[in-house]
């Protein structure tokens, strides 16, 4: 198996349901509101996005800057986290939720004992902060998160990164349908060894879907808000559905816990 003996997490019976960067059809994504959110509609953990900030710490955030939640032009890999938690990320999305900060890795999974956190290294388009891998994996050893993590990026520098830091926690290589790069994807899968892959929707097949089960690869599919697809990508073997919506797919696919 190209995991080796590290498995990625799975539910018993049905594909696991992670909400993306929370549940971010309802609150505003990667923020604590949206990953709390996420498992009260019945997700069994979230997708976030992190990169090390200019003063080092680990910070859950998808753009490479700021300016879109916040307002505020920042530069995220080179703010101090200092200026970073000062910026209103809530907002943009209504009073509700005014007074959301960008959070730190650990402060998440802290608030989400138990819950299954998909961790994406974020890069630069031609700078990769190699020191995120090392500082993501000192940070779910530090929680003891790694038996319910699976690190992911589509920067396999990082993966590659990530797997010397921590051999012991499972990767997942993103791939998605504009860019499937399958000769470097190849190249990757030998490197990292990944126990997932983590394929834009459109790229699910009947053939790759089989594929893949039988390189013993989880299969966690994204961004998947429609229920029927929920239900199709099932079907097809999936083991994963990261969706905006966790509270929709996940009824989709069973009843979430009372």
């Amino acid at each position: 198996m190209p995991g080796g003996t590290i498995e990625a997490p799975r539910a018993d019976g049905r594909p696991l349901v992670l909400g993306h960067r929370g549940a971010s059809a309802d609150a505003p994504e990667n923020t604590l509101a949206a990953f709390r959110l996420a498992l009260e509609q019945g997700a069994d953990g979230v997708e976030l996005d992190v990169w090390r900030c200019g003063t080092g710490e680990v910070v859950v955030f998808h753009d490479e800057d700021a300016a879109r939640l916040s307002g505020v032009r920042l530069a995220i890999p080179d703010a101090p986290f200092a200026a970073l938690r000062a910026l209103d990320v809530g907002v943009h999305r209504g009073e509700r939720f005014r007074g959301e900060r960008i959070p730190r890795l650990e402060e998440v999974l802290e608030a989400l004992p138990g819950a299954v956190v998909n961790v994406e290294l974020k890069s630069r388009r031609r700078r990769a902060d190699l020191g995120l891998a090392a500082a993501v994996a000192g940070v779910l050893r530090g929680a003891r998160a790694g038996r319910r993590a699976i690190v992911s990026s589509f920067d396999h520098r990082l993966l590659v990164a990530f797997r010397v830091a921590a051999p012991e926690i499972p990767v997942g290589l993103l791939v998605e349908a504009e860019q499937p790069r399958p000769i470097l994807t190849a190249l990757a899968t030998r490197l990292v060894r990944p126990a997932a892959i983590h394929p834009e929707r459109l790229l699910v097949t009947p053939a790759r879907a089989r594929a893949w089960a039988a390189r013993g690869l989880a299969v966690n599919v994204w961004t998947v808000d429609d229920p029927d697809e929920a239900r199709r990508l099932a079907a097809l073997g999936a083991t994963g559905i990261i969706t905006n919506v966790p509270g929709r797919i996940r009824a989709a696919l069973g009843a979430p816990p009372a």
